[in-house]
């Protein structure tokens, strides 16, 4: 496995012209979360709430901080946010080959490696691949090279009509799990060069024939299939191999680079893909 350098590929945040009252108040409404509540959250008054929204009182950097953990605004966010309030970013954002995170990318090789045969991967907020395991590399086996080249993006091999997509059995299930996802983190981060790829990967040609009638994934499919147990069925070497997705980040993430990072895991949905898969790679 290789962490692969991607490039300055961060999202950017919104504004912070605009001050810091209508950028909190924003992400209140955002929770729906009232003045009231968030204020008894924070250990304030809905009336300081207020006057920090309109900009007729200035926050404490302290305030700053309280207000958007209980909010649950993003690392980076919070910087934005601090930054708007007039105070300098609270949270580094180290690069990721940077050796103070030696252990962070030992530790995601051994879980990645130890997760062979099954694919695994890790990727940052612009879905920019930083690392892989055997597993991942068998599905791009006959990926064209231009799609190939840094930065590797998931989504872009994943939807693009000449990367995984036409092998994917069940093509537009997948692709409309893959742009809801890309939904909500647009929503989450504000990032325009997050809603740029969105609308370059939402644009590619869906070919009808890599969804046969009443097969998974055509318009009316045979069985519904829930929401949270929606397998990913691609093609490879004339089988069908049948994966259960699994996204993990990390836990109280105090940099911005590792906020950032996620692992993607595809467990096997069914014994032939296992067996598959152990003999392929022992």
């Amino acid at each position: 496995m290789t962490i692969v350098p991607s490039g300055d590929a961060r999202p950017a945040t919104g504004p912070t012209d605009q001050g810091v009252g209508p950028l909190l108040r924003a992400w209140r409404v955002r929770r729906r979360v009232s003045q009231l509540e968030l204020a008894l959250r924070a250990d304030s008054s809905a009336r300081h709430i207020s006057f920090v929204e309109t900009g007729r009182s200035r926050p404490s950097e302290e305030m700053v901080l309280r207000l958007a953990e209980h909010l649950d605004v993003p690392v980076r966010e919070r910087n934005a946010l601090l930054l708007a309030a007039g105070y300098a970013p609270h949270y580094p954002e180290t690069p990721l080959d940077d050796p103070a995170l030696d252990a962070l990318r030992a530790g995601m090789e051994r879980l990645i490696q130890g997760y062979e045969p099954y694919p695994a991967v890790v990727v940052d907020a612009m879905y920019n691949v930083q690392a892989a395991n055997r597993g991942i590399l068998m599905l791009l086996d006959g990926i064209p090279d231009h799609l190939l080249a840094p930065p590797l993006n998931a989504m872009r091999l994943t939807l693009h009509p000449e990367g995984l997509a036409p092998r994917i059995r069940n093509l537009r299930e997948w692709r409309g799990h893959l742009l809801a996802q890309m939904e909500r983190q647009i929503a989450l981060h504000r990032s325009e060069p997050l809603r740029k790829l969105y609308e370059e990967v939402a644009a590619y040609p869906v070919r009808r024939e890599t969804v046969p009638e009443g097969a998974p994934g055509s318009a009316e499919p045979a069985e519904p299939v829930p929401f949270f147990a929606l397998p990913l069925q691609v093609e490879h070497e004339g089988r069908v191999l049948s994966f259960i997705s699994s996204i993990s980040t990390f836990n109280t993430p105090m940099d911005v680079t590792v906020a950032e990072l996620a692992i993607e895991t595809f467990l096997p949905a069914d014994p032939a893909t296992i067996k598959y898969l152990q003999s392929l790679l022992p």
